[in-house]
């Protein structure tokens, strides 16, 4: 038998493939990439965040604060130092409220017995307006004023915030008041004044 002889393609066919290869690959679009016809517009969708690190802190004078002195029967009034909630949450809904108590057990000196010890009805607080703020909302103190101080016996609003988004702050200069009780001994007395916000 013969042999069949197979003809190679000619130059001419395998051109006209190359053609169509390149012409079908120019018509792929990259991967994750848009498309439209002319005359419309084209979108890209676009995303970035926005860190909140730091959190709600808030930040209290270093004691030990000394807030004067006075005679049984007395009055002792001086102010604690500034006190500053910083709110970095960067929320939509902006709010706090910054708390202040003092440390069971009262104000002692001594042995803090019973007649070296002032407690805490009579030792009283009040925030004041704020000294300083930043950003938006609303800020209102705990106690305006000297005639609305409250007494330390149990947990107090100090100042919050009630409305607002976004990052804020607020400082306060809280004044703190001690009724010193008539059979008080003679003596430094010392005691803890704790602030929270939540």
């Amino acid at each position: 038998m013969g042999k069949r002889s197979v003809a190679a393609p000619s130059a001419g066919v395998a051109g006209l493939a190359l053609v169509a290869a390149l012409t079908i690959a120019s018509t792929v679009s990259p991967a994750g990439a848009a498309t439209c016809p002319a005359s419309t517009t084209c979108p890209t969708t676009v995303t970035f965040t926005v860190n909140a690190p730091d959190g709600l802190t808030i930040t209290v004078p270093d004691g030990p604060v000394n807030i004067g002195s006075g005679a049984p029967g007395g009055q002792i009034s001086g102010l604690l130092g500034p006190v500053t909630v910083s709110d970095q949450r960067a929320a939509l809904t902006a709010t706090w409220v910054a708390t202040v108590s003092a440390a069971s057990g009262g104000f002692t000196t001594g042995g803090g017995t019973a007649a070296e010890t002032v407690p805490n009805t009579a030792v009283l607080y009040w925030s004041g307006a704020a000294t300083a703020t930043t950003g938006t909302g609303t800020f209102v103190p705990g106690q305006a004023n000297a005639a609305a101080a409250q007494s330390l016996d149990q947990t107090r609003t100090a100042f919050s915030k009630t409305s607002g988004s976004g990052d804020n702050s607020a400082t306060w200069d809280p004044t703190i008041v001690v009724n010193v009780p008539a059979q008080a001994v003679a003596g430094t007395y010392t005691g803890t004044v704790h602030h929270s916000v939540a």
